[in-house]
């Protein structure tokens, strides 16, 4: 009688053998990851050793660069004090072995020392030759020093140069310890793998015995199957596996016709699901997802030693989108945007990041870290989407430029559950606001006072101008030819009743936040020219102007010329003495509908400035472009005229280039006499700043209107 090998039999022969396959398998990853770990370890403090010596590379350079720049003049007229001050501050530094200061001829002028015993002593070390030799910053290391050094010019002549040599000693010690720990960390995964492939094997030892003892009832067998697949079902899982039965009697068309209903059952919850967890304009993760993958991530990451960067990104002014070019171009937008944030997100971070918009101008990025440092990866990761973000985006035959602002919060430093963390970020997010915009910001604690104080300012500033807090001051304006009297520049304050004097810096910016600036710029604007009409008479034979500051916001709004025109139908100032400020980054944003509310302003009789002149990328064809009656000089360039020949050679460009055009400049921030005396040597028209007068009240500014009159012959 044949010997009987049943289906339990074979059955189990091949759950053996699977096993089998599985053990082997898992002993050549085990071996693989070992072998891997002792690669990653290699490379690892390989590129630790790269890391560590580039920076102090780096900072050698930037900081013997700019010591030797200091250096130009005290070595040019042996000014050994202040040689010494400098090469003492480099002493002071930690890892700073030696400071040497030559002359042109390769001999020390000082040391750092009180008594400078090498003084006057040729440099006859290994490293002095490169050193002398070289033509701008040079780096070369010996031993246990790393030496940088910088050759010191006056114009093209080579008058000595600087030495700094930086310890090694320091930098092994870190390289080591970074080594150290990255070798206990990853033995420590190694052994977390070891255990959890363990764990594997013994449960499929345990299915192999339950699986088992279930095949000897095959009869039974499939009616259970599609029994628990009916239950799933009826739980919600839809995609539930039922086996493919081959046999031709009424179990088998049971199953088949069971798989194919589970199988329509389960694609119609998919496009439901689909339908209810995708945002429909952009393909991503909506608000109701993202909820759901937060909580899931965070509850299979408790007490895991696994970290997680949530950012949340916020387009920076997309309402302009919507209101200059229509909702449309919004939506085409923001795909863009999605899809920029989608593939930076995936190139930074693979598959442990996740995508979501929230609403709106509104983006998430979720990403899981198994280990590492999940601030600086976040951080990458932020830079990379502003700058991404930033790039122009071609619509309607123009491009569109926007930024973003990104708050990051990180799991389980700043909260535990989703709520807090999905709060954290959208307080940083705001910070990232009032830093300036298009960057980004981690959460801390104080960002939530900070986000307190502002929300209250925003509360008072509201009917602040009803209530007297807002007022204006003016700043003289003078005629560099005759140190005239010409104008005033309309400055706002904010006398708080509670915190006193509010920096202009902090209220505007509240301001334009919050859709406050059109209202106050509107009271600013009729306020000044109220009182320039009255200045009117006090100045006869040469009245002057008053120049008002328009914001972005205000540009923006098809109603500025309306404004003007109603603010100066109701007074009895003449339009040519009214003068309005844009800057120069705000009309180069958004260039063609800038030039179309300068020409209507111009059309009023209004002058028009390009205020903060300088600071943005404009040249000669963008001001030949715009049109506007004159420029002024950002006082950045104006601070440092006296010391700094590159400002000098800017603003003297400024000047000449405007006056090519036939355009007046004013130069702000006059602060001390002898920067007044050289911008007007090189023909600069107007000026303003403390050194000239103090912003003053109407009143005031009146009376030296008066005065000026009294004293004119």
């Amino acid at each position: 009688m044949k010997p009987r090998f049943g289906l339990q039999a074979r059955f189990l022969v091949m759950v053996a053998i699977s096993l089998a396959l599985v053990a082997a398998a898992l002993g050549v990853l085990l071996l693989r990851q070992n072998a891997t770990q002792g690669e990653i370890l290699v490379q690892s403090s390989d590129e630790i050793h790269a890391m560590v010596s580039g920076s102090l590379r780096s900072r050698g350079e930037s900081t013997v660069s700019q010591a030797a720049d200091s250096l130009v003049n005290p070595v040019y007229y042996f000014d050994l004090d202040a040689v010494g001050r400098t090469a003492r501050a480099l002493l002071q530094q930690p890892d700073v072995s030696y400071v040497i200061v030559y002359d042109g001829d390769g001999n020390v002028l000082h040391d750092g020392s009180a008594d400078i015993p090498t003084f006057g002593q040729p440099m006859r070390d290994p490293l002095a030759y490169e050193a002398r030799t070289a033509n701008g910053v040079h780096v070369q290391q010996s031993e246990n020093v790393l030496e940088v050094s910088a050759p010191l010019r006056l114009g093209q002549q080579r008058i000595g140069g600087l030495r700094v040599g930086y310890s090694l000693e320091e930098l092994r010690a870190a390289e080591a310890s970074s080594s150290k720990r990255l070798g206990e960390r990853l033995r420590e995964i190694n052994s977390r793998h070891v255990a959890f492939m363990g764990g594997i094997l013994g449960l499929l030892l345990l299915l192999a015995a339950l699986v088992g003892w279930l095949v000897q009832r095959l009869l039974i067998a499939p009616i259970r199957s599609l029994a628990l697949a009916a239950q799933d079902i009826e739980r919600g899982n839809y995609d539930t596996s039922i086996a493919d039965s081959r046999r031709n009697d009424e179990i088998g068309e049971l199953m088949r016709a069971f798989r194919r209903m589970g199988t329509a059952i389960a694609r119609h919850d998919r496009d439901t699901r689909r339908m209810a967890y995708t945002d429909p304009l952009t393909g991503l993760a909506n608000r109701l997802a993202f909820r759901e993958m937060l909580d899931a991530g965070l509850t299979t990451m408790r007490g895991s030693g696994r970290q997680l960067a949530l950012l949340f990104a916020d387009i920076d002014d997309f309402k302009r989108v919507n209101d200059t070019l229509g909702h449309d171009a919004g939506d085409e937008a923001l795909v863009a945007f999605a899809e920029r944030i989608r593939v930076v997100a995936r190139e930074q971070s693979g598959e442990a990041a996740q995508v979501a918009r929230l609403g709106g101008d509104e983006f998430v990025v979720m990403v899981h870290f198994e280990s590492g440092d999940a601030r600086e990866a976040a951080a990458r990761l932020g830079a990379r989407i502003v700058a991404e973000i930033g790039m122009p985006i071609a619509m309607q035959g123009r491009d569109v430029f926007l930024g973003t602002s990104i708050g990051i919060t990180v799991f389980p430093e700043d909260a535990a559950d989703s709520t807090t963390l999905m709060k954290n970020a959208d307080i940083a997010m705001y910070q990232a606001k009032v830093a300036g915009k298009n960057c980004y910001r981690f959460y801390n604690r104080t960002m939530e006072q900070a986000v307190a104080r502002r929300m209250r300012l925003e509360q008072d500033l509201h009917g602040a101008w009803g209530r007297g807090e807002l007022g204006l001051v003016y700043q003289p304006v003078y005629d560099f030819a005759d140190r005239r009297l010409v104008g005033a520049e309309a400055l706002l304050r904010w006398r708080h009743p509670e915190h006193g004097d509010v920096a202009p810096t902090v209220f505007v910016d509240v301001a334009e936040q919050r859709g406050l600036i059109e209202e106050i710029g509107g009271e600013v604007l009729r306020q000044a020219i109220q009182d320039a009409a009255q200045w009117l008479p006090l100045s006869p034979g040469a009245p002057t102007f008053v120049s008002v500051n328009v914001s972005p916001w205000q540009l923006r709004n098809n109603t500025l010329t309306e404004l003007v025109a109603g603010a100066l139908k109701t007074s009895t100032l003449p339009p040519e003495f009214l003068h309005l400020e844009l800057t120069e980054t705000a009309v180069i944003g958004d260039e063609p509908r800038a030039r179309g509310v300068l020409a209507s302003l111009r059309e009023l009789g209004v002058r028009v400035w390009l205020d903060d002149f300088g600071t943005g990328f404009s040249g000669l064809s963008h001001l030949r472009r715009m049109a506007v009656d004159g420029v002024k000089i950002d006082r950045s360039f104006i601070a440092d005229v006296l010391d700094d020949p590159d400002d000098l050679a800017l603003a003297t460009a400024i000047i000449a280039m405007a006056h090519s055009l036939g355009m007046p400049v004013v130069a702000e921030g006059v602060e001390q006499e002898g920067q007044y005396a050289l911008l007007r040597e090189r023909g600069c028209d107007l000026a303003q700043g403390f050194w000239l007068g103090h912003p003053v009240a109407a009143s005031e500014f009146a009376a030296l209107l008066r005065r000026q009159a009294a004293a004119s012959p």
